[in-house]
């Protein structure tokens, strides 16, 4: 257990806060306060995800645990806050499916790909990073769903954001099956 992995649990643990907040009841937080409260939440947790990244890296404590809880930990906050903005009526099912369903499926392809020696076919590269950048933009935004410094309609730019984000997450998906597919080939 180090700094960047007790970061990452935390991110973890804020996720039934996100979840949470809307389950309240009226009387405790307004809906506008539940808004902005998980709108906050995600974007403090998102940011101990770049701290934890550039710690780990400046002192030299990073993990195979931590390299892999990192990303389980992404995944699951905005699959969960994903599902938020489903029930709330924010987001279609169809960008919430590509999303979520793109995350499945690279998660499924890259430990396949590591079980045939072929894992850094697959790496992590520039377009998967815009992706999640775009999407940890516009998720904080839907939930907020007030009005940036009372003039910007916070629902409008990250509803567009998402479906950036999801055009985004179909050409990453493409991207790393072509990526594989050439490590598979030079494998045989």
């Amino acid at each position: 257990m180090n700094v960047p992995t007790l970061l990452t649990w935390l991110r973890v643990a804020a996720i039934p806060l996100v979840v949470g907040v809307y389950a309240l009841p009226a009387q405790w937080l307004s809906l506008p306060d539940r808004n902005l409260a998980a709108a906050l939440l995600f974007v403090v947790a998102g940011l101990t995800d770049w701290f934890d990244g550039f710690l780990a890296r400046r002192w030299n404590q990073t993990s195979a645990f931590g390299a892999f809880l990192d990303p389980v930990a992404d995944k699951l906050m905005v699959s969960a806050a994903l599902l938020v903005l489903l029930e709330l009526g924010r987001i279609g099912a169809l960008v919430a499916l590509i999303i979520i369903g793109r995350e499945i499926a690279i998660s499924a392809l890259r430990e396949w790909m590591a079980r045939i020696g072929r894992s850094r076919a697959v790496a992590v590269n520039w377009l998967g990073k815009v992706k999640t950048a775009t999407q940890m933009v516009a998720i904080p935004l839907l939930l907020y769903d007030g009005r940036l410094f009372g003039v910007l309609p916070a629902a409008w730019w990250g509803g567009w954001l998402l479906d950036v984000a999801a055009a985004l997450t179909l050409w990453s998906m493409l991207y790393y099956f072509k990526l594989a597919l050439a490590g598979i080939k030079l494998s045989e």
